[in-house]
């Protein structure tokens, strides 16, 4: 289970246990700054993951993808353009790339040419390899047939976006190969201090770059809009707070350090608004940000706990997670009317919800029969589809596309991370070399 929701468990512990508020919210920021700090990790030397495919689809497309003329190993991560093209559609479940193009569907080819000190043109082509004509089996079709400059630090970018191509023309959804990832990765010494890092790395888990290194907890990782920025969850001095740092430069500011707890930061659609969890009134509950002015607005105010806000594709609406009937379900406040509604109602435990990009679905953590997994919910039927059977399933967060769900997961003893096709057919595991990873966050598009 993750760290939030071992969390939500033990703040409703604690906070319901006293009948003095003042002596409950003591004993409670006491305890959540003990037990975040008191997590075992296993100890970390690299914070690379590696993107391994465990299930794809049986209609998977075949693809050829050719090796690129005059290609050498220089892109980085020592390998060639043409096989981080074929990692990537591989790895993406919805095809098989094959070396026969008797039985293959498309064919990739290119060519790189060096024009000048690391500097290259790399131009390749799909073409469809069945007929248009069935009488004429020589009669292909050319898709693509493109050209472009890249540095050689570029290389494997261009790949990933070479990729994205070809995946939409083949699909008809936008590919998610250029967009990133965030995660928390964890040590843990006998000797001193736990060490947290906040790492970002392109979706297939190469070349992590460390934002953050603190023996502090960091958590709730979430993407502005556009992708530049990052905010997260920071216990630097022993208490809560959001900050929001740039990606390219390193800067970064605090947004919130409330008295108490400052939690579950989730940017709205435009990005003007920040939804985040504070206890200045007592009990975890809702705010909205307005980032211009820093003016705050109560959504929620109960004697529950309302955490996890997460927005609706339209910024109408929020669904977060309360405990209010009981178990933590998700919720529904509407911006309009300023009512809140119950919208899970299947199992014993949903939380960490997000939405698809259509706003039709939810897809959450759910615990039913004493497993916690990931599922979705169809929004106009109500309908629950679990996704997920590992068990221990957590935090999900969807590619752009909506196609994909990244979450946490356990796998050989070790908290990783793992990839699951809305329809549930095709599933990844993006393990790290040595240690655990926890609190994913897949960037929007970035291009």
């Amino acid at each position: 289970m993750c760290m939030n929701h071992v969390l939500f468990l033990n703040i409703k512990r604690v906070l319901f246990s006293s009948r003095k508020r003042g002596e409950a919210m003591r004993v409670f920021f006491e305890k959540i700054v003990l037990l975040i700090a008191g997590f075992s990790f296993l100890t970390a030397a690299h914070a690379a993951l590696h993107l391994e495919l465990t299930q794809g689809m049986n209609a998977a497309i075949p693809i050829v993808i050719t090796p690129f003329a005059n290609q050498t190993n220089n892109v980085p991560g020592n390998t060639t353009l043409s096989q981080v093209i074929s990692n990537d559609l591989q790895n993406s479940g919805q095809f098989s790339v094959t070396t026969s193009q008797k039985s293959a569907n498309d064919l990739v080819t290119g060519q790189v040419r060096q024009i000048g000190p690391s500097r290259y043109q790399v131009s390749f082509q799909l073409v469809n390899l069945v007929p248009a004509n069935t009488t004429d089996a020589t009669n292909t079709t050319t898709l693509l047939n493109l050209s472009f400059t890249a540095n050689q630090a570029g290389l494997r970018g261009l790949g990933h976006h070479i990729s994205d191509l070809i995946y939409q023309k083949l699909t008809g959804v936008r590919g998610v190969f250029s967009t990133k990832i965030a995660y928390v990765l964890v040590q843990r010494y006998a000797d001193r201090p736990s060490h947290y890092q906040l790492i970002v790395a392109d979706q297939d888990g190469f070349n992590p770059q460390t934002l953050l290194n603190s023996e502090q907890p960091i958590m709730s990782p979430t993407w502005t809009p556009d992708g530049r920025e990052l905010a997260y969850v920071s216990f630097e001095g022993h208490h809560a707070s959001i900050y929001i740092q740039n990606l390219a430069t390193g800067g970064r500011s605090i947004i919130s350090r409330y008295p108490g707890m400052n939690n579950s930061p989730a940017f709205s659609p435009h990005g003007r608004r920040l939804a985040l969890v504070l206890t200045v009134s007592g009990n975890p509950n809702v705010f909205v940000m307005d980032l211009a002015g820093r003016r705050l607005t109560q959504l929620t105010n109960d004697y529950s706990i309302d955490t996890e806000p997460t927005w609706a594709p339209d910024g109408n609406a929020l669904f977060f997670t309360s405990n209010r009937a009981g178990g933590p379900e998700i919720y529904r406040y509407d911006f309009a009317s300023r009512q809140v509604s119950r919208v899970t109602f299947d199992g014993n435990y949903n939380a960490r919800a997000c939405l698809t990009p259509d706003g039709k679905t939810l897809v959450m953590m759910h615990r039913d029969s004493g497993s916690f997994n990931i599922a979705k919910q169809d929004l106009s039927s109500g309908r629950m589809t679990t996704l997920t059977d590992g068990g221990s399933d957590d935090s999900p967060s969807l590619a752009p596309n909506g196609k994909m769900v990244l979450y946490g997961t356990r796998f050989a003893g070790r908290e990783v991370l793992g990839l699951v096709s809305i329809d549930g057919r095709v599933k990844l595991r993006l393990p790290s070399q040595i240690g655990d990873v926890q609190d994913p966050s897949w960037s929007p598009f970035l291009q």
